[in-house]
This record gives structure tokens, sequence and C-alpha cells, in this order.
């Protein structure tokens, strides 16, 4: 595990990538390898490198290996159901392992907020038939364990912030929006994994200028096209949302 000079070079693709892709998964490995909330920087690579097994095992491939930090027994069951076994994510299976040993609410969505995006720019990789990036180094320190005040349950399975809500100092999650889509918000237990999300969102998918109806130039997909290939991956990823 050793993070390379020149990360996301994209330099012998087939297809070419661009720069405002390679630097938002620039930032991606900068935010995994970061100290978070509920989970050290050691614990966020070891969650990702779970999250690499996960996949490994899905797809018939050689074990890559544990991360440099052991983490919970929830924790790494989650990361597996959660990479392998997503449509049969229940509320029941949710409380048992929010309630586990080394385990709440709030380290759960850290979890997931780290594994969405480790694996996000994972599949781009594999899409493009590209090998995956080395994991960074972890930054040491202690997680500030800081959960947001206005945490409020909304209808969904944890509790979310809503922008009435916000703390001060996470006032920009939502870029300043007085309502966030339920998508925005589902991870915002965890305000960080909302800003990390938001930003690989940005990247690959829409911006929330494009979302206002303007079409950002760089783009060579309509906004249509983009939703009709997101709707069909989901249907194949049989995503409940």
């Amino acid at each position: 595990m050793t993070t390379i000079s020149a990360p996301f070079a994209y330099v012998d693709t087939t297809w070419p990538v661009l720069e405002r892709m390679a630097e938002a998964h620039r930032r991606s490995w900068e935010m995994l390898a970061a100290l978070g909330e509920w989970w050290t920087g050691a614990e966020r690579i070891s969650i990702a490198a779970e999250s690499r097994r996960a996949s490994a095992l899905v797809d018939g491939l050689p074990d890559p290996g544990p991360g440099p930090a052991e983490l919970p027994e929830a924790a790494t069951f989650a990361v597996h159901k959660l990479i392998a076994d997503l449509p049969n994510v229940t509320k029941d299976w949710y409380d048992e392992v929010t309630t586990a040993d080394g385990m709440t609410d709030a380290h759960y969505i850290e979890l997931l907020g780290v594994v969405v995006n480790v694996w996000s720019v994972d599949e781009f990789h594999r899409a493009l038939s590209l090998p995956l990036e080395p994991l960074p180094d972890p930054i040491a320190g202690t997680p500030g364990g800081i959960r947001p005040s206005g945490a409020k349950p909304h209808g969904s399975w944890p509790p979310t912030v809503w922008p009435d809500d916000l703390d001060e100092r996470d006032l920009d999650i939502y870029d300043g929006e007085e309502r966030a889509a339920n998508v925005r918000a589902a991870m915002s237990l965890h305000p960080d994994s909302v800003r990390w999300l938001g930003d690989l969102f940005d990247a690959h998918y829409l911006s929330w200028i494009e979302i206002g109806g303007e079409q950002e130039p760089f783009r060579v997909l309509t906004r249509p096209q983009r939703e009709l290939v997101a709707a069909r991956v989901s249907a194949l990823n049989e995503c409940f949302y």
C-alpha cells in the first residue's frame, strides 16, 4: 500500500479522461487518507481495502489483502454486505449493525461514505480496464467525534440534517440550497461524506449548474442521455432508491 508520486495520471488510457475528473479523484484520495470524525485514517484505509476485498470476491479475483488497521467485526460485515448484497439490506440489518460493538449510526454513515466514494473511483477504473489506484497512506491522529447537533429522524433509517438545522461549520454542504434532495442528505450525519460525494458527483455526473438547466460545454452526452444511462445502471445494480 504505497502512494505513488503522480496519482491518477491517466496517461495510457484508450479513452481520454478529463483533467477535472483526475483532479476529483486526487481530492477523493486525500479525503480517504484524512482523519475522520469516527474512524482514524488507518481505519478508513482499512474500510477501503475491505471494499476492494469484497469486490474481488464477487468477481472471483485474488484477495488483495486487508488494510493497515483492524476493524470491528460488524464494520467488516457491513462493508461486504454493502458491496455484495445491497438489495438485501434491511432496517433490521441496519439496526443490528449500528448497535454492535465498535459501531454507532455515525460510524456506519462514515463507513458508507468511504465505501461509496472508493467504489465509485474503482468502478471508473474497471470500466476503462485500468488498474486500481494504490490506496494512500493514512494521516495519523484521533477522530474528532463531533456529531451534527441538528441530526433528526426524517423518515430514513439514520438521522439526517436538513438545511435549517445545519451547524455553522457545515453550512456549505448543500451549497446554500433551502431544501436538500434526499440523495444529498442521506449521509449528512457525517457532513464530510456529503462534501466528498458532491465533489465526485459534479465531476462524474451532473454539477449543480447543470441541475439548474445549463449544459456545461465540456459534456458530450446531454442530460437526458446521462439520466438514461444512470437509470439503466441503477436497474442493473438493483438499486431500490
